[in-house]
């Protein structure tokens, strides 16, 4: 019997969870050839908090994506995406609360009222939580038109999450402000007479790529 040959989902799917782990990977390798940091939770959290932000960046990315280009391979790893994200997000906040505060849950309370910026943060994972544990297709099914309602949630925790970086850095904004811009224009690729503009190049497009060249072109 043979082997079913990996198609193009699959390699795409590959490709998604090898890149995924190399935050990790870089943070285990800096550790193991530059030695311990002098400041590992301040390195720590950042090397958690970027990955977090990006996987969640890439995730909004992939409904625009499939709009244009009709590509159905992209579709699963939107969920991956999204609970990468996740993932990231509860390490940079486990990071914050075990190992920064040592779980004090009274000193945690006091710097969140303090810093705004660890605010933005937490109200973004706090979004991020249920969209993880009801991103299986079975809660899609109960959920039914709810689940995409509640799902749009992920652009309010991308933008508290820029809010979160933006407010840490604090003097020079340039990153924060490119993630910023990342979100808002893949909420604008969202609105509906976007989309359908998107839609309608996508199909002249194909219809353009079906239609005979010119016969030199077809000698």
């Amino acid at each position: 019997m043979s082997t079913p040959k990996p198609t193009r989902r699959h390699w795409l799917l590959a490709g998604l969870h090898l890149a995924a782990w190399l935050p990790l990977a870089n943070l285990a390798r800096d550790v193991l050839v530059r030695g311990w940091p002098i400041n590992p939770i301040q390195d720590w959290t950042f090397g958690t908090g970027l990955p977090a932000l990006i996987f969640l960046v890439l995730t909004l990315a992939i409904t625009p994506l499939l709009t244009l280009t009709g590509w159905s391979a992209l579709t699963p790893l939107r969920r991956w995406l999204g609970l990468y994200a996740f993932f990231y997000a509860l390490l940079h906040v486990s990071i914050f609360v075990v190992l920064d505060y040592g779980l004090d849950l009274a000193l945690m309370w006091d710097t969140v009222l303090e810093k705004r910026y660890i605010l933005a943060g937490l109200g973004a994972f706090v979004i991020l939580l249920p969209l993880a544990l009801t991103s299986t297709r079975g809660w899609q099914k109960r959920l039914g038109r709810e689940w995409k309602v509640l799902h749009r949630g992920a652009y309010v925790a991308a933008g508290l999450a820029v809010l979160h970086f933006a407010w840490l850095v604090k003097a020079d904004l340039t990153e924060p402000l490119l993630y910023g811009a990342a979100v808002a224009g893949l909420l604008v690729l969202r609105l509906p007479a976007v989309r359908r503009r998107l839609a309608g190049l996508r199909h002249s497009r194909a219809a353009g790529a079906g239609r005979p060249g010119p016969a030199s072109d077809r000698a």
